[in-house]
């Protein structure tokens, strides 16, 4: 398969140049998108890059690594490209990855394929303890609204894509900002896409980042929960209705009627000298203990339905037919 890289610059500078270097020549293009960069990275690479794979990408003002990623993948699709790679140009992502990224998109084993830097014992070590909460955090945020719970670094911005299904994404639609790695997943669960993950070593250097965790957490909880908010909408009751729909249905109002009842009886029993009747206690209890069963048969429903089959060989299929 024929791949092409795009790689969202800001702040990058001379450190891109490496990154391109280390590209190996089983990528036939390179997009690098100058996202308003203050230190001119586009200008740079124009003047001193000879790879004749590159094409430089000029953004007039910042749009955020979304913005940027939106812009390379409108590129990359222009072209033949059969799967399109995005790699940081900070050098904390190995290019020479990219080959063991993209295999399992080339077996027809996945549609998307991302880094985890979780996969091996001791391989964060190197990570800052704030930045390590920060991403175990956000992570968990984005298995509830993307609904691939397997994924152990959602978060990971080194990732590959098949062209098919890159195609299928209304890339208008997808965040901007900081939100794009969430979001990108949210919509390929969409489409019901196949996502894996591959091991890789998270490599921290003493380069400043401009991703403050503790400062993303908020909007990402907004973004996480309106998605979130979305995704069941559209799979439980829209695309699909199944007991599962039913249980989620069930569970909330039993949830809610239990813990407003007992807590209004538990507040006006308060510091009196007589104690809840046992029907109180009873007709408490059981609606939660009834919503929680429920609400975990749900889960359990959510978390083991998984897409399995590869959603770039059916669309190729389709092309066929």
């Amino acid at each position: 398969m024929r791949v092409a890289v795009v790689i969202p610059c800001f702040r990058a500078g001379e450190r891109v140049l490496k990154v391109i270097e280390r590209v190996g020549r089983d990528v036939e293009w390179i997009f690098l998108v100058d996202d308003a960069c203050p230190e001119k990275t586009g200008e740079l690479v124009v003047a001193r890059c000879t790879d004749p794979r590159v094409r430089v990408i000029f953004h007039a003002e910042n749009q955020g690594v979304g913005g940027a990623m939106v812009t390379g993948y409108a590129a990359a699709l222009e072209t033949d490209a059969d799967i399109v790679v995005k790699i940081d140009a900070d050098g904390q992502m190995a290019p020479e990855l990219i080959p063991a990224l993209c295999r399992p998109i080339v077996k027809g084993i996945s549609d998307y394929s991302k880094g985890n830097r979780f996969h091996m014992s001791g391989s964060v070590d190197s990570m800052p303890a704030l930045r390590l909460f920060g991403n175990v955090v956000l992570s968990f945020m984005t298995k509830l609204s993307s609904g691939y719970w397997q994924l152990f670094d959602p978060t990971n911005g080194f990732t590959a894509i098949h062209a098919r299904v890159l195609g299928e994404l209304n890339l208008s639609k997808l965040s901007k900002r900081y939100f794009f790695e969430s979001d990108m997943l949210f919509r390929l669960n969409g489409l019901r896409a196949v996502v894996t993950e591959m091991p890789m070593k998270a490599v921290y250097d003493d380069e400043p980042s401009s991703l403050r965790p503790l400062q993303v957490v908020w909007p990402f909880m907004k973004g996480n929960l309106r998605n979130f908010l979305k995704r069941i909408v559209r799979r439980y009751f829209i695309a699909d209705f199944s007991m599962a729909s039913i249980e989620l249905v069930l569970s909330i109002p039993l949830l809610l009627f239990g813990m407003i009842y007992g807590g209004y009886h538990w507040i006006e029993n308060h510091g009196s000298a007589h104690a809840a009747s046992a029907g109180v206690v009873m007709t408490a209890a059981l609606p939660i203990i009834l919503g929680m069963q429920l609400l975990l048969s749900w889960l359990n429903y959510d978390v083991t339905g998984q897409p399995v089959h590869a959603l770039h060989l059916q669309l190729g299929e389709l092309e066929e037919s």
